[in-house]
């Protein structure tokens, strides 16, 4: 019995130590500009492109529904497309929420990129600067 209960024990903490995932160092980023922001009833569409080290060209389209009457938090749900450098297009749905201080708002969620990629991503949106500062985290590499 001490022996199954140390192998679960180190089987557990191997699994943890090897799903963990540092966010102190992003695996890329950049600049993206805000093209369009639609008002819509409870909800914002905005529109980006820019360029994100490791995915070219990028352009997305997301849409932000309120959680609280303040709207300064809410989910978002969007999609975006790259074109890498050798003309390979990228795809992904964006999930996730969001949290709005001022005119600044920070976007959090996750990615599922058609090459097999998948990462955390945050961005921080400056609506009167009209730019979003992008920080990428690998999760799983892609194809």
């Amino acid at each position: 019995m001490k022996k199954l209960l140390f192998t679960l024990t180190v089987i557990m903490l191997s699994t943890f130590i090897s799903y963990s995932q540092d966010l102190t160092n992003p695996q890329g980023g950049g600049t993206l500009q805000i093209e369009s922001i639609i008002p819509g009833d409870g909800y914002s569409k905005m529109n980006f492109k820019g360029d994100i080290s490791g995915y070219g060209k990028v352009f997305a389209s997301i849409k932000l529904s309120s959680g609280d009457t303040s709207k300064t938090s809410g989910t978002l749900d969007g999609q975006a497309r790259t074109i890498l450098n050798n003309g390979t297009l990228l795809s992904s749905p964006l999930k996730g929420s969001w949290k709005r201080e001022g005119s600044l708002i920070k976007f959090y969620f996750t990615d599922d990129v058609s090459n097999g990629a998948m990462n955390f991503v945050i961005w921080d949106v400056d609506i009167l600067g009209e730019t979003a500062n992008v920080k990428y985290y690998e999760l799983h590499s892609g194809n």
